[in-house]
């Protein structure tokens, strides 16, 4: 398959993602607050792509949540390109992706990130993931998170959601604390064995990242909190921002390759606080 092809193909699926989720969340919104979409482009003066970051913030169950869709290419910065996989000797690369954080108004309710991409340098491959980090526990809700996860992995490989799910632990885990972010989930990266298997198990990321997010919530939105659980739910986003801002691979990816700073600073909460 030619690689136009496969361009053409992520970065649609990509985007059928994005509409598909935002129309998710409004439906659960019951339409009552609606998401501000912002098109942009990483260059003004010449064709280098760009993409459309939607945010909706102050809902009935989403306190903030950004879904952003990304397609661009160009090349990457000299003090940059020796840290990307195929591009040391040549900086002209390709990417599409799709990201999305989601806060919510109840801190019984997880946060929850996820992220599929397909990059393309003088190498081509698939990475991304998805983690919940909740205030509170609810070992009855990981383990049923976790085991919708591995479910999903085993239709595609026995090994995924054991290689995966180490691979997260590790990812998602601040050293400067020596602490987890959350509860986990599964993270990949640099795959590139076989397109076809390998964009099938990605698009079944993005699905069953739809099934766990609408089912936790439904489980849990009706639950009343207190005020202990939002001022713990406020300094848990204190250490979401942290990794995001110290340790994220995708931040400094799009901050390094001209990406739009409001759309990829989106994962920051509407309020945090530290102790």
């Amino acid at each position: 398959m030619e690689i136009e092809i496969k361009k053409d193909l992520t970065s649609n699926w990509f985007k059928m993602l994005q509409d598909s989720i935002c129309k998710c969340i409004e439906d659960l919104e019951k339409n009552n607050v609606e998401f501000k979409s912002t098109k942009w482009k990483r260059s003004q003066k010449k064709d280098e792509g760009g993409g459309e970051f939607r945010i909706l913030e102050n809902g009935k169950i989403f306190d903030k949540v950004g879904v952003n869709y990304s397609k661009v290419y160009g090349k990457f910065p000299k003090n940059f390109q020796k840290k990307i996989l195929g591009a040391k000797n040549n900086p002209r690369f390709w990417a599409s992706g799709i990201s999305v954080v989601m806060h919510m108004k109840n801190p019984l309710i997880p946060a929850m990130h996820f992220n599929t991409r397909y990059i393309c340098t003088t190498q081509n491959w698939f990475g991304g993931g998805m983690d919940v980090t909740p205030s509170k526990k609810d070992n009855k809700e990981k383990k049923e998170i976790h085991k919708t996860l591995k479910k999903m992995c085993d239709r595609h490989n026995k090994n995924y959601y054991s290689k995966y799910k180490k691979w997260c632990d590790e990812y998602f885990h601040l050293p400067h604390r020596n602490e987890p972010r959350g509860i986990g989930g599964i993270f990949f990266d640099y795959k590139k064995d076989h397109f076809e298997k390998d964009f099938k198990f990605v698009r079944d990321v993005g699905v069953t990242f739809q099934t766990i997010f609408q089912k936790i919530i439904r489980e849990k939105i009706k639950k009343r909190w207190t005020v202990k659980d939002k001022e713990m739910q406020y300094i848990k986003r204190g250490r979401y921002v942290e990794f995001n801002l110290l340790y994220d691979r995708g931040t400094k990816f799009g901050l390094q390759t001209g990406g739009n700073v409001e759309g990829i600073l989106m994962s920051l909460p509407p309020i945090a606080r530290w102790k």
